[in-house]
This record gives C-alpha cells, structure tokens and sequence, in this order.
C-alpha cells in the first residue's frame, strides 16, 4: 500500500478494501523497520494512531467521510501537536508538550486525519541539510551518505523512503522546496499568508510558510484544499477564497508562458544540472508551453538580504526562550543573569546561537539603518522584480538546488557554502511568492529537482503545470532501493 498515491489510498479505504487500522499498521511497521537507517522521526505517536484510525473507520462506515479521513500523515516538529511533544528539534523544547494543535494540525485532525508521529528538522527550522538537529542528522533515502536538505528534511525523507503517504513542513527561505528536490519528492511552499501560521513556532515571522510534502502534485492539492484557509488567530493570514485546488489540474498548459532567469543558469549551476533543467523545460514545450528567457536582477540579492532579514526575525522570536516560562532551564543558577545565560547556552545549538548573534547585530541601533534596513529595501526591490516579469509570463522556472545531495558533515564548517543552497529559492521567500519542486531526473543516483514558482495566490495554476509533468514523467514515483519492499 506505500506505493500507492493519497487518492489511491482514499480509494481503497472508501470501497472497504482495506481499513485504516490496517493501514495505519502498516505504516506504523515501515516507520519501525526503516526509521533506524534515516532518523526522519522525533517522536512517533503509534498509541494515538491506532485510536484515530478506529475512530476514522468510524466515520468511513457512516458515510461521514472525506476524502482525507483515515489516510496517515506526519507533522514538522515545529507545529504545536495537544499533549504531543513538540521539539522544534532543539535541547531547548525538549521537554515541552503543547497544550494546544496549530491551526493547519487542527484542520487536518477535522478531516479524521491519522497522525504517525512528529518529523525530526533542522534546529528551529535553521539550516539547509538538517544535521543542526539536537537529535542527530536526518540522512537520504537514496544515499545514506547523503544529507535530505533541510530544515524540512525529516518529513521529506519519511515520504521518500514511504514511511508515510504524506507530511507536512516549513519553508522560510527554501526549507521545503530544497529537501523536497534533494529528497525526490514534490514540496510546495504556499503564498506567505495562504496558511495559517498559528501554533507553528515561529523562527522569522515575515518569511515562515506551512506548506505540504507527497508524492505528487496531486497529493499536494487534495491536502492543501484543507490545509489552507483564513485564520482569525493570525495577524498575517491573508483573507483569501480558497479554490478547489484540484479543479483545474488537468488544464491544458498550451500557450503557458514560462520564464527561465539567465541568473539561474550561470557559474553557480553545474553544466549537468543546467541539462537536467532544461530537460524539464522541453518537457512542458512539448505540451504547448511557450518557453522565455528573462531577466531577474535583484534575484542574486536575495542570499545577502536573507541572512540579514531571517537572523534579525530570530533573534527577536527567540528572546521568549530564558529559561524562566518554559523549555530548558539550567540547573542550580546563581542568580536571574545566570539562569537567562546559562539556560539559552545550554538549550539552543552553534548555528541557531549564531543566527542569534548576527541578528542582535543587525538590529543594533548603530548598525540598524546600513543592514537591517537595507536588506529590506532590497527586498522591496526583489518584489518589483517577480512582479514586472509576471505582467508578461504565467510561471518562472529555474532549479530548486544548484546540487544534488552532499555528504553528511561536508559543509558544516563552511557556511557559506551551506548557504548557498538556497541561492534559488530565498528570494521567493523575500518575495512572499508560491513556489514548488518537482523530481525532475537523477543525477549520480541523486535525485533532481525542478523549481516551479507562481504569482501571488496561483497555487492551482502552479500545482495544475506540476501535474501535467508529472502525467508524462515517472521521476515522482521511484522509490530508492533500499526502502521499495514491505
């Protein structure tokens, strides 16, 4: 049953083939036989399963279903779960149990949902490899070797190695869209306001999306048509209809215009991975899709702005964390300094102390104006950019990675480097915009993944042209090898 799609596995449950106790099970067992090898699970909520399941089957017998009731998935461990720990994969929450679902988790539990267990990230969401995790590195289904990307790396290795049909994740400044395309699994990061951002603990409040990791684009619209929605309990929820998202999925894309930036292909993108992109491009010509090159400027603006804007918003969300309210507080402090010292040392790990310190620095009074300050103006022009070529094109495409996988431990001394794995999907973030990665092909055994990036609230049109690739390619459904049997 792991190899089928969620519509599949919805299928089989509405006509009784299999029940999602039985489902769930088996599932439960993928996760207890594979989960060694990769480390893609923090915790793993098997007494709660089996009781949603029951309660799932219920609904199923009552006609009372939906099309998500009774089909598993797994939460980021950065969305507040009732009575289920929620780690942020940090010493500092690591002991913190939310007495509360965030809203999107809450959604989905409305649907009769089954939760299997919370995935293991990147610090905090900070990082692009997801070895910044207090509970160790997550590693690749196709390469053990090999990280999955980051911060979502855990829920993108638990669907390609089809430990679970689906899985939720964050995306701040490519933490979705890189795994997904390091992992080879499709992962959309939605318009900055399309959903709610309450009870998911917060790393930089202007760029931090939910969004959804599966199989395929297909997948990704049936959960995103209850994912999504206006949220009361958050400011920065945007008031929008939410469309059918499946609506529309097999439009034609004939007389799509689709914009390649020149900044994308360059020095920065290997010559084989440039191929296997514009491999992806022919594809949708083929289908009728009208192929640009354009121009982008400001787009290799977006690492330097990043990392001044995305460190600045840490440091502030993560002032809340002294040891005093909850998570991890220091044994025997001397005194009120003490405690706040010795507790955030303790709790937060190297890379999220030093985004800390980068941000502090920024935000300073003296070095406000020719770092914070700037960084966002250079955001606003990044947006005047994305909005200019969308008056001409329907989507731009570009690589969501400039490489495919990269050893375990090969880049946490450079983080320059490290950073530059983002170089093609941060300015989306600094823009708000939609973007999604599709498989694409393999490169060295290693998938590669393809960027598909929308205007402001056009998921369907951006999940509808990920569709129609998918329709004529099979990079989606390989399974590696080591995860394909029972």
């Amino acid at each position: 049953m792991h190899t089928k799609t969620l519509l599949e596995l919805s299928d089989a449950l509405k006509h009784k083939k299999i029940s999602s106790i039985e489902l769930t099970q088996h599932f439960l067992d993928r996760i207890k036989k594979f989960d060694p090898m990769l480390n893609a699970f923090i915790t793993i909520t098997e007494r709660t399963a089996l009781r949603e399941a029951r309660k799932a089957d219920e609904r199923i017998s009552k006609n009372q279903a939906s099309v998500l009731t009774g089909i598993p998935i797994a939460h980021k461990d950065v969305f507040c779960t009732a009575d289920i720990k929620t780690s942020c994969g940090s010493k500092m929450l690591d002991n913190f149990v939310s007495p509360y679902d965030a809203t999107c988790v809450q959604k989905l539990k409305n649907t009769g949902m089954v939760l299997l267990g919370k995935t293991n990230m990147d610090e905090f969401a900070m990082g692009s490899s997801n070895e910044n995790s207090y509970y160790g590195p997550v590693k690749n289904p196709w390469d053990l070797d090999k990280v999955p990307g980051g911060s979502s790396g855990g829920s993108c290795a638990a669907v390609a190695a089809r430990m679970v049909p689906i899985a939720t994740g964050t995306d701040t400044g490519g933490s979705i869209r890189q795994p997904a395309a390091l992992s080879g699994v499709t992962g959309l990061k939605p318009t900055y306001g399309r959903v709610s951002r309450f009870g998911m603990i917060a790393f930089a409040s202007s760029l931090d999306q939910a969004g959804v990791i599966a199989k395929t684009a297909e997948d990704v619209a049936v959960l995103l048509n209850d994912f999504a929605g206006f949220d009361p309990n958050d400011s920065t929820s945007a008031d929008n209809p939410v469309p059918d998202f499946t609506a529309h999925l097999n439009k034609s894309i004939s007389g799509l215009h689709i914009g390649l930036p020149k900044e994308c292909f360059n020095e920065q993108l290997d010559a084989k991975m440039a191929d296997k992109i514009y491999a992806a491009a022919k594809e949708f010509e083929k289908q009728g899709a009208i192929l640009h090159d354009i121009d982008l400027p400001m787009m290799r603006a977006g690492m330097p702005a990043y990392y001044v804007v995305a460190p600045a918003e840490a440091a502030s969300n993560l002032a809340r964390y002294d040891g005093v309210r909850f998570g991890h507080r220091c044994d025997n402090p001397k005194d009120l300094e003490d405690l706040y010292a010795r507790s955030r040392s303790e709790g937060f790990g190297d890379e999220v102390k030093h985004r800390i310190f980068t941000g502090t620095y920024v935000l300073s009074s003296t070095h406000y104006n020719a770092y914070y300050k700037k960084a966002q103006q250079i955001r606003t022009l990044i947006r005047r950019d994305y909005e200019n070529a969308f008056k001409n094109i329907g989507i731009i495409l570009t690589p969501t990675s400039p490489t495919t996988a990269f050893s375990i431990g090969s880049r946490m001394k450079d983080r320059i480097q490290m950073y530059l794995s983002d170089v093609f999907t941060v300015s989306i973030s600094l823009a708000g915009l939609p973007g999604i990665s599709i498989p694409a092909g393999f490169l060295n055994n290693l998938p590669v993944g393809v960027q598909l990036i929308g205007n402001y609230f056009e998921e369907s049109t951006l999940l509808n042209v990920a569709h129609r690739y998918q329709q004529v390619t099979d990079w989606h459904l390989k399974i590696p090898e080591k995860f394909r049997g029972e």
